[in-house]
């Protein structure tokens, strides 16, 4: 392992530069300080501690339907992400932020974290295991045959179990588990008001990508990850995930951050967004040799375009951004910031600028 590292240590995104005053604001001033709104990553008013667990979850999903506002949206109705031992707990003896009992604990329930101990009350593990049950859910409400939305027999399946969902062939009407005095049963009204929720936890576009073709889509790929933070080594076509440090990069405040940050790093944003129409190599340097025959002058620049910065030649390329039109770029800059909107003059030092290609 010490090998792997110090190779690609050589050639992975390396950064080590003062603060750059640059970039687009993607902050919610009106927000509470605990909740973060990312601007295009698909994800808003999320408790920072929660958030790279929900990207992680949502991107060991292969079904289309998962969101990571959609699981926001679960966990505010479940717990309103707390933590509270005295608080998040049910009369039904369901616990922590995503609410579960026991008995569904004992199947979903791994320890994401590392920190030896399996636990509802672990975020990590909480909301790693709701994504896992969510994701099975929507497979089997996708083959069931069942009509609706199949989000919402998700979510019902969630909440009352599957058999309650294929006992109605559906969601369960709105009588089912229907306290006195309520005008709603408990499953209708869990399914109703997580989907009305949505659009409070999806973050929206910074920019619209026009235009159709392997650049245009790769950008739109890459900007739904607008807000995912920066991890040092982390990232691969599957979706961010954690990174490593090795001596010089990946620390935040004097500890290894990339190795507990699920992110991406420059390079692998990149090849995330390539991925399905064009299989770039890992690293920035290399991912310049294999697109250095398609240059682009800087006046030719169209979006998806890979922008390259070097301290020297092609050799000591250190740094990979996406054209995103505008004379903009959209980049993961660097450790203890997210993927984001930045100027091209001064995204990176305008003095280390190299060359554009075209994948």
């Amino acid at each position: 392992m010490k090998v792997l590292v110090g190779a690609l240590a050589a050639v992975l995104c390396i950064v080590v530069l003062p603060a750059l005053l640059v970039g687009i604001a993607l902050i919610d001033g009106n927000a509470e300080a605990s909740e973060n709104t990312d601007g295009g990553g698909g994800l808003r008013n999320v408790p920072a501690e929660f958030r790279p667990w929900l990207l992680k979850a949502d991107a060991t999903c292969k079904q289309p339907e998962m969101t990571t506002a959609l699981l926001a949206s679960q966990l505010y109705q479940e717990s309103k992400f707390s933590t509270d031992r005295r608080a998040a707990v049910s009369d039904a003896g369901a616990q922590g932020p995503a609410q579960f009992i026991p008995s569904t604990w004992a199947t979903w329930g791994r320890d994401e974290d590392g920190n030896g101990e399996t636990s509802p009350w672990d975020i990590g593990d909480a909301v790693m295991a709701q994504g896992r049950l969510m994701c099975s859910l929507l497979g089997q409400a996708k083959s069931s045959g069942f009509a609706g939305d199949p989000r919402a027999l998700a979510l019902a399946g969630y909440n009352a179990g599957w058999r309650a969902v294929e006992r109605f062939r559906g969601v369960p009407p709105i009588w089912f588990a229907r306290r006195p005095g309520e005008e709603e049963g408990e499953t209708y009204h869990y399914v109703k008001v997580i989907l009305a929720n949505l659009p409070r936890f999806q973050g929206p576009g910074l920019f619209e990508v026009s235009g159709s073709g392997n650049g245009p889509d790769a950008l739109r790929r890459a900007a739904a990850r607008i807000g995912t933070p920066y991890s040092w080594g982390g990232g691969s076509p599957a979706g961010p995930s954690t990174g490593f440090c090795d001596g010089t990069n990946g620390y935040l405040g004097g500890r290894c951050s990339a190795s507990s940050t699920v992110g991406f790093d420059c390079s692998s944003l990149v090849q995330y967004a390539y991925w399905t129409s064009t299989q770039l190599p890992r690293v920035a340097s290399a991912q310049y040799g294999a697109t250095s025959n398609r240059p682009v002058s800087r006046n030719q620049l169209k979006p998806g375009d890979l922008l390259f910065w070097s301290k020297g030649g092609s050799g000591a390329i250190y740094h990979v951004a996406m054209y995103a039109g505008d004379g903009n770029v959209l980049h993961a800059p660097r450790t203890g910031k997210d993927v984001q909107l930045a100027p091209l003059t001064s995204a990176m030092p305008q003095r280390d600028y190299y060359g554009a290609t075209r994948p």
